[in-house]
């Protein structure tokens, strides 16, 4: 049976690796999620200009998906609290192989690659204690399991590796949940989100947290400049009304995060709804998207509000040249810039929350 320990160690005497790469399968820019107009779903490869490249048919609603770094192979995940990912092959589209979340865990929908690829790392529940995990699977052992670790918190919903290593920046929301009550939070009067960054190996490396007043504010997604800045995404457990930040900026080592806010009406339109947040294609800036709201809400790295982009039921949005792609649930993918937005195209379905991007597209 390989062991986490064992097969860690056995990553510096890996073997060269096959030759395929994402030019095999189109050199797609973004990978996303839609619900399609007869009930189905479906995975998308998307080119820079938005063009569809690849189809791959899925068997419920997705949420997101970990792209491989180097190999033309995804995994999407369920939208939470699903139980299972598929592996897919993004040349052939099929389905490789299936990851069950072992017993008594279920998946939050996201996940990311570690150790060049040879290792995805997937935010788990372990719902009867309620205390968040971070899965390893074994990339060439078949996705093999080869354990779990703690995430840092409660409710690990995104996972993103830091530039240059493997530590990575993990979204513990700080929510309770539990398959037998659905998609029920259990525990808004005392939930304590927190900012972890974890290492592989080494753990639980440092934990942010937010202060006691914010405590409702649940940390969800996360963006990464090169620089190791990580840009993370709220969503308020508290009343709508309450103009409270939805953005947070950190860097690993540097104390309390900057928390962004726009101008009070524009804050109030956000509804208390942060769905999707990146860095713009040159890191010289940073979004945030809500369905809610309808709107895109652009930041300097300091904090400071730069502007607003209006648009029914955004959500996705990804670093593209010039400022982000964003998508929304009537099919558009949306070139955002410093001075429009600007349709790429349109299609009949109903994208979902998240595009993720795929090298430097």
């Amino acid at each position: 049976m390989t062991t986490r320990r064992g097969f860690l160690a056995s990553l510096l005497a890996a073997g060269s690796l096959p030759a395929l790469s994402w030019a095999d399968a189109g050199s797609p820019a973004y990978l996303a999620a839609a619900g399609e107009p007869g009930g189905g779903f479906a995975l998308f490869g998307l080119g820079a200009d938005g063009r569809d490249l690849f189809r791959i048919p899925l068997p419920a609603r997705g949420h997101a998906a970990a792209a491989h770094p180097t190999r033309p192979e995804a995994v999407a995940f369920a939208r939470r609290p699903g139980t299972y990912a598929l592996v897919i092959d993004c040349v052939t589209g099929d389905v490789q192989t299936r990851l069950n979340a072992p017993e008594g865990h279920h998946f939050y929908g996201h996940g990311c690659f570690v150790h060049g690829g040879a290792v995805l790392v997937t935010p788990e529940n372990r719902f009867q204690t309620g205390e968040g995990r971070l899965g390893l699977w074994a990339r060439d052992e078949g996705y093999a399991r080869i354990g779990d670790i703690p995430s840092g918190g409660m409710g690990p919903h995104d996972a993103q590796r830091l530039p240059g290593g493997d530590v990575m920046a993990i979204a513990n929301g700080g929510i309770r949940t539990h398959p037998a009550h659905g998609r029920d939070k259990l525990n808004i009067d005392t939930m304590r989100p927190n900012l972890a960054y974890v290492h592989p190996t080494q753990g639980v490396l440092e934990v942010v947290e937010l202060d006691p007043d914010l405590h409702k504010n649940s940390i969800r997604h996360l963006s990464l400049r090169g620089d190791g800045t990580v840009a993370f995404a709220m969503q308020w457990q508290g009343d709508v009304a309450d103009p409270v930040p939805l953005l947070g900026l950190h860097r690993q080592g540097q104390g309390a995060p900057v928390l962004a806010q726009a101008p009070l009406a524009e804050q109030m339109a956000m509804q208390g709804y942060a769905g999707s947040v990146s860095f713009s294609g040159d890191g010289s800036e940073v979004a945030i998207t809500s369905p809610r709201g309808g709107r895109v809400h652009r930041f300097a790295p300091d904090g400071a509000f730069i502007g607003a982009v209006r648009r029914g039921d955004v959500c996705g949005l990804a670093p593209a040249p010039g400022g982000y792609l964003a998508s929304d649930g009537m099919g558009a993918l949306v070139r955002v810039t410093r001075d429009a937005a600007r349709p790429l195209a349109v299609a009949e379905r109903a994208w979902d929350n998240h595009l993720v991007r795929l090298g430097s597209a």
